[in-house]
């Protein structure tokens, strides 16, 4: 078909792009192009943005669709135009996802999902207490419960969580916490929090990484929240047959919701209509302290 040899030309911000293959199919059972993957990012770009700028990104490419080969890309490629900002961590040089043109550039290299760190490049200091919910089994219930688990553990904490789903079988829980702690004391309270809900809930509930040892327990993964690693952007979307996004919820959907839910079709919709759900997390007056946790945890050890 000509049309899917075509290229267009479009300026962003001053920069120039070329977009090639705009009619490639990248999530064929969704019906999502190229073209509509980048009208997606567009619409969603100037919030996503807010939680990628000046984080580590490792985006996983599908230059033909999700069905085919596929691989992960954390180095800024040689051929990447000039403009687009790096940083340098542990010998590797990062793209930064800073702007719009970036997004737009790497997205027509089929960069299909966006992995940030938890800390901004030049520090490693984390923002936010994440802990990621992994079911072992298909059902979506798992990670309901568990994620309304959590939060009463974190409520009676007195610390403010807020959720999304991953975009693929899971949840994610974000505690946007003071800018003032260790990977090593915000990894305490993690442990404190799953192992404390795994002995409360053992029939459902795991700290177990190896997926082999787990059965059909859901994984809680307070292990992931490190320097260097990553989970997939609020608004990023995933290679799901659906076109599913990562897309932050109300606690009051949570019972009521199911990832496929939410994707590039009608996320942009939702965004408007209900706002950015995880703004506060970019309000500095609303990060909890863990003083009172780690003072606790540390008595109990001596």
């Amino acid at each position: 078909m000509p049309a899917a040899t075509q290229e267009h030309v479009l300026t962003i911000e001053g920069k120039t792009l070329t977009i090639s293959n705009p009619d490639k199919p990248l999530w064929p059972e969704a019906g999502v192009t190229k073209l509509a993957y980048l009208q997606y990012l567009l619409a969603v770009a100037p919030v996503m943005l807010r939680y990628t700028k000046n984080r580590l990104l490792t985006v996983i490419r599908y230059p033909h669709g999700i069905h085919d080969k596929h691989f992960y890309q954390k180095n800024v490629p040689d051929y990447a135009p000039e403009w687009i900002a790096t940083a340098v961590w542990e010998k590797t040089r990062y793209p930064l996802l800073n702007d719009l043109p970036t997004l737009i550039w790497m997205a027509n290299q089929a960069a299909l999902e966006w992995h940030v760190s938890f800390h901004f490049v030049g520090d490693e200091i984390p923002t936010e207490l994440v802990f990621d919910l992994d079911p072992s089994t298909p059902e979506f219930e798992p990670a309901v419960e568990a994620a309304l688990r959590v939060k009463e553990v974190l409520d009676e904490l007195q610390l403010a969580s807020y959720v999304k789903t991953s975009g693929a079988s899971g949840l994610q829980i974000y505690i946007p916490i003071k800018r003032r702690y260790r990977f090593e004391q915000t990894r305490q309270v993690g442990k404190f929090v799953a192992t404390y809900l795994t002995e409360k809930f053992p029939q459902f509930l795991t700290v177990e990484r190896l997926v082999k040892n787990r059965g059909t327990k859901l994984y809680i993964d307070y292990l992931q929240h490190w320097r260097g690693k990553t989970l997939a952007a609020p608004y990023s979307t995933r290679a799901k047959p659906q076109a599913t996004v990562s897309t932050p919820l109300t606690w009051q959907e949570v019972p009521h919701i199911h990832p496929t839910h939410f994707t590039v079709h009608n996320v942009p919709d939702r965004l408007q209509q209900k706002g950015d759900l995880f703004a506060p997390l970019l309000d500095e007056d609303n990060r909890a302290s863990l003083d009172s946790i780690l003072g606790f945890l540390s008595k109990k050890k001596t």
